[in-house]
């Protein structure tokens, strides 16, 4: 396929592309996906349990397992995630879907509050949905947090010494979230979109767990660092809000020593990531890097409703996977 996205020129904007990538409008038209999925509760260690969905290939042989890894604030139900999914599936890979804490409607499983620095228990989550593939190749696709969780478990993976994946596929990930927030809080839309979503995920939690949580002070803040500084000092022991932000950032070589076949796609136009992240990181040979003039924030899309670039890079990524496997 073509390495380059060139999308056309109504396609063009980095905002456009953004709200395409999230637009209910993707998820027109039927989901077989859907109508396979089965709901599962993992369990992630220390009694935290995260939510997901499982749709299996039934009439073939299915070509391998893709987790999909959503954004903050998204859920296994994004149409980013929706969309890809419905994608891979319908080329025959089994989907999971995977809701990190307090994400899509699992609010009441856990008591504690999702933060990003929370990777061992995805980590262990998406072992266990490997699990689900029995002896087929197993993917993990990430979009913007999804994407840092997704670069994060491969490098987590060192530590095993063996890991059931395969490839891993990183789109639009965030690496400094220092950054990724200030870039929020300076764009009306985003800020307008995040800050909703995230006040709405933080009043059904307080109404869950009354005793545990008041987060009035919090939903009266004004932006998203605002925010964040409040929690963090009234929930956790990180001493400000630039250490927590360190704590799940992806920097310099942080990268140099994955193995996981990777490929990590962005956008100089991502109104969230700053391009110049990217210059600065060492990344291992093991991974393909391709950035995008165009593409903004998990968009690459080139037609609204066909499938985005990358759902199609992957296709070529898995298949190759597949043949040298049997080679």
């Amino acid at each position: 396929m073509n390495s380059s996205f060139n999308p056309p020129l109504l396609l063009k904007h980095p905002t456009l592309q953004t709200v395409l990538a999230s637009i209910g409008l993707r998820k027109w038209g039927g989901n077989p996906m859907l109508k396979a999925a089965q709901y599962h509760i993992l369990d992630a260690g220390d009694g935290i349990r995260l939510s997901g969905f499982y749709s299996p290939i039934k009439d073939k042989p299915s070509q391998g397992l893709c987790i999909l890894l959503h954004g903050w604030e998204g859920s296994a139900d994004s149409t980013y995630v929706l969309s890809c999914g419905r994608y891979l599936h319908k080329h025959g890979y089994d989907v999971f879907r995977l809701n990190y804490r307090d994400h899509g409607d699992s609010l009441h499983l856990n008591k504690g509050l999702f933060y990003a620095t929370l990777l061992e228990e995805v980590f262990q989550a998406v072992g266990q949905a490997a699990r689900l593939s029995s002896s087929a190749p197993v993917f993990l696709v990430g979009f913007s947090l999804g994407g840092n969780f997704a670069l994060r478990i491969a490098r987590r993976s060192l530590a095993n010494g063996t890991s059931p994946l395969k490839q891993v596929i990183s789109i639009s990930p965030v690496l400094d979230p220092d950054k990724a927030t200030d870039r929020i809080d300076g764009n009306p839309f985003l800020l307008a979109y995040f800050i909703k979503k995230w006040k709405r995920s933080l009043w059904r939690k307080q109404r869950l767990f009354p005793r545990l949580y008041d987060f009035k002070d919090v939903l009266n803040r004004k932006t998203i660092r605002g925010m964040t500084d409040l929690l963090l000092s009234r929930y956790t022991d990180y001493p400000d809000t630039k250490t927590y932000f360190r704590s799940y950032g992806i920097y310099g070589h942080d990268l140099a020593d994955i193995q996981i076949p990777t490929t990590i796609i962005t956008a100089v136009d991502d109104p969230v990531i700053p391009i110049e992240d990217f210059h600065n990181l060492k990344t291992a040979p093991s991974i393909d890097l391709f950035i995008h003039k165009k593409g903004g924030h998990n968009g690459f899309i080139d037609s609204v409703l066909g499938p985005a670039w990358y759902d199609r890079l992957m296709l070529n990524k898995f298949s190759c996977s597949d043949a040298n496997n049997k080679a």
